[in-house]
């Protein structure tokens, strides 16, 4: 099965809806007597036909689910801000209660770490349910051929209306559904830029033609991007642009639990057998091809596990409704494993789907970690490069310093400043400073040392901030003191 995956392409061709001025709707509809003259040419447009099941039912609420996060999210304020706001010109990037800073990049990259492993662990265990019930590409692209569905008609007449002459009631249809494709698109866009530009303000500013032109562009690019992807691309993306679908096959095996056909209780199909075959040789297939013709990518699941399945299971609920009709049991296309259609028993838990386990359960450990050890404070410190330092009267050595403070809780703080690492060192002018939640202080300060102490041109030293109302708050500094040798 793994080595099937990526050298096959298996996708029927009988499920592939090209459409042509001079093609008729008799192509599009199964042979019962010549099955090879059913096969129009490939890369054409897909007829998705829409299909109601246990399976969709969850899918349908999975991407409602997603879709209304998405566009609700940037709405909601936490205090005087947005609850999700990645305000780049400031450097903050604010989720909820917390706000991160560019230094706090490695949780980015703890996180998309966290969420590989976590798609490999479904992966192995469940085949591609991600890229069926919670990719945004998939979630789109259903949203898209639900408005087609409902407003060019069921998939018989999309086809007639496509294979004969245009109408103005075909025209009408059309313009309609590519309307409400890029008013999906453009609300697609403006949502996402809210992530980033206080939406209520944006939206204010986009309807009065006052928005930001980078605000413009980028509403602009997502709303093309969206339109073409979900609407014209569709399964080209899944199928080319996707890595995802090339490399599943590396973690696929024969306990994985993927979309299958019972070829054992299927076959022979009834539409194929010849007179005279007893009754018993005949499968419960009755080659209907509706398992074709709701597949969102146009396969044949009948052929075997092949890359373009997203793993929908829209083919599993299009064949138990047809088997409830003719009173056979449900499950001919099933999700179970290639071990359980050998008569096998299916072992869950293998060394694979453990190690991804252990990985993904040690990354969110580490992660939760460094949440709770994270210190809301980040100073930065860098000598002043004006003057190395300077003598006094009266023996001392000055050296000046160019600090960076940032309060990075959500409540003010008082800081005690203090230095560490030569005798007598002190710290010349303020030492405590008052820094508002999620503010950003820069200061100058001065440091000083008798010159009898300097045995070297620099010597290492601290500079320690805690808060006041959190001595546990505490960062501490290294920097260097320079001055004339002792010797």
């Amino acid at each position: 099965m793994t080595q099937r995956i990526p050298l096959q392409n298996l996708t029927t061709e009988a499920a592939v809806e090209h459409h042509s001025p001079s093609s008729n709707d008799s192509r599009h509809q199964p042979s019962n007597n010549n099955p090879s003259n059913n096969k129009p040419p490939k890369l054409g447009h897909i007829y998705v036909r829409e299909i109601g099941g246990f399976f969709q039912r969850i899918r349908r609420c999975s991407n409602w689910l997603l879709m209304a996060l998405y566009f609700v999210l940037p709405w909601i304020n936490w205090g005087d801000r947005p609850l999700i706001w990645f305000d780049l010109s400031a450097q903050e990037f604010h989720i909820f209660a917390a706000t991160f800073y560019p230094q706090d990049f490695i949780l980015l990259t703890w996180i998309l770490v966290l969420c590989a492993f976590g798609l490999f662990l479904i992966t192995v265990a469940a085949g591609r349910v991600w890229c069926g019930y919670s990719c945004p590409q998939s979630v789109w692209t259903f949203l898209f051929i639900w408005f087609e569905h409902r407003l060019e008609g069921p998939r018989h007449r999309r086809i007639r209306r496509d294979n004969a002459p245009r109408t103005f009631d075909t025209f009408l249809r059309k313009t309609a559904k590519h309307t409400a494709w890029l008013l999906i698109a453009l609300a697609t866009g403006i949502a996402f830029v809210g992530y980033f530009t206080p939406i209520r303000a944006l939206v204010v500013d986009f309807v009065s033609l006052n928005a930001h032109p980078w605000a413009l562009f980028w509403i602009g690019f997502f709303t093309v991007f969206t339109y073409l992807n979900a609407g014209w691309l569709r399964h080209q993306v899944c199928l080319h642009m996707c890595p995802y679908s090339r490399f599943q096959s590396a973690m696929f095996d024969a306990n994985t639990l993927i979309v299958s056909y019972d070829a054992a209780r299927g076959e022979s199909r009834r539409n194929h057998h010849q007179k005279g075959v007893e009754a018993p040789s005949v499968g419960d297939c009755i080659d209907c091809e509706l398992c074709v013709q709701v597949c969102p990518t146009g396969i044949d699941i009948r052929d075997g596990l092949q890359y373009e399945c997203i793993g929908c299971a829209a083919c599993i609920d299009a064949c138990d409704s047809v088997m409830a009709r003719i009173n056979k049991p449900l499950g001919l296309v099933r999700y179970t494993t290639e071990r359980a259609l050998e008569g096998k028993e299916t072992r869950f838990w293998r060394p694979q789907l453990i190690a991804y386990a252990v990985a993904l359960l040690s990354m969110v450990v580490l992660l939760v970690g460094f949440l709770n050890t994270r210190v809301p404070i980040y100073v930065d410190v860098a000598r002043d490069r004006q003057t190395l330092f300077e003598n006094t009267v009266d023996g001392r050595i000055i050296n000046y310093y160019n600090v960076t403070l940032r309060n990075q809780a959500g409540q003010s703080h008082r800081y005690a400043l203090s230095a560490e690492g030569l005798p007598g060192l002190h710290l010349q002018g303020m030492d405590t400073i008052e820094v508002g939640a999620n503010e950003t202080r820069s200061l100058r300060l001065a440091l000083t040392a008798e010159a009898g102490v300097l045995t070297q041109p620099s010597h290492p030293v601290e500079l320690r901030f805690t808060s006041l109302e959190e001595p546990s708050i505490t960062s501490v500094s290294e920097t260097r003191f320079l001055g004339p040798s002792g010797e």
